[in-house]
């Protein structure tokens, strides 16, 4: 998967930005929301989606946040 698609599935997930994630949690919470998504990308992506088009104010910083915390996660697996 790609940084984009892992970031996706992290914005699915409950955790917040305003939490102190360790790389572990972060990239537990991605394969738990990936499991919640019946293991499919893109029902992860479908529900990015509408929170962008239900709550645009939010949707572009936690999208950021998303994806600065997925680089830091995966930052060495996603180097090789």
């Amino acid at each position: 998967m790609t940084t984009a698609d892992l970031a996706q599935v992290l914005f699915a997930s409950p955790l917040q930005p305003s939490q102190a994630l360790t790389p572990e949690q972060i990239r537990r919470a991605v394969e738990t929301s990936l499991c919640a998504c019946g293991g499919d990308p893109a029902r992860c992506a479908a529900y990015v989606a509408q929170e962008a088009g239900d709550h645009p104010e939010t949707y572009a910083a936690r999208m950021r946040w998303a994806l600065e915390a997925v680089e830091r996660a995966y930052a060495l697996s996603l180097a090789a």
